[in-house]
């Protein structure tokens, strides 16, 4: 885990050749979606291994089938909000929840805008109470424009203030960053890599693509209006 001295409290996971050995295969453009999901839950329960390392724990003791010895307990694993920003962090959040298996789950449904204005639409919140003893993890792969994590980190602030509220994706631009640290200066994030910028509309560079497109498939569009049939 590096910390990026442009920032307080931002880190990225350059130094771990496994993660970077994942986000490359993320990268590769001949990466099906089967792979592409997969690879999201590997970093998903990789970077939450290595959230772990910043959390307090207490010492305790316990007993073994021979002896008393010291053990740790980590509290704050077992007190864990995440929230999933529909509809690429669904792979994440399931590899998070193979570390923090007694988080409770939230969901915001949250899109954003074609360039220049990039607005940002929330379809669907569905948050749990959050308590001053919650790490509250907010899990969108693409820290892009900040445009969209700013709206949500907004929202989740209406359910209560945790202990610590951390911001985790897979990559992200100097020029979100930014965004997120000038509108919430209090958050914490955590990313694999930070790459070079934005082009115009918006996508990070390098960056991977879609990530939900590339996870799950492009949507399309299916016309709404009643199918008639003809009896004969």
């Amino acid at each position: 885990m590096m910390k990026d001295e442009r920032w307080n409290g931002v880190y990225s996971f350059e130094d771990s050749p496994f993660i970077m050995e994942v986000l490359t295969e993320l990268r590769d453009k001949e990466t099906d979606s089967i792979s592409f999901r997969k690879g999201l839950v590997k970093l998903g329960r990789y970077m939450g291994y290595e959230l772990t390392k910043t959390m307090e724990f207490e010492k305790i003791k316990v007993e073994t089938p021979l002896e008393e010895t010291e053990g740790v307990v980590a509290k704050d694993r077992r007190n864990v909000v995440i929230i999933t920003v529909l509809r690429a962090a669904i792979p994440l959040m399931e590899g998070l929840i193979k570390v923090f298996e007694s988080a409770r789950v939230g969901i915001i449904s949250a899109s954003r805008g074609k360039a220049p204005k990039f607005e940002i639409e929330m379809k669907y919140v569905k948050v749990p109470q959050i308590t001053p003893e919650d790490t509250l993890i907010v899990a969108d792969p693409m820290i892009a424009t900040g445009s969209t994590l700013v709206k949500v980190l907004e929202e989740v602030k209406k359910y209560g203030t945790p202990k610590r509220t951390i911001v985790l994706g897979v990559l992200a631009a100097p020029e979100g960053i930014e965004r997120i640290k000038k509108e919430h200066p209090e958050v914490e994030i955590f990313v694999t890599k930070i790459d070079r910028e934005l082009n115009k509309k918006g996508y990070i560079l390098p960056g991977l693509g879609d990530a939900g497109d590339r996870a799950f498939g492009a949507p399309i569009k299916v016309s709404m209006l009643p199918q008639m049939h003809t009896l004969d």
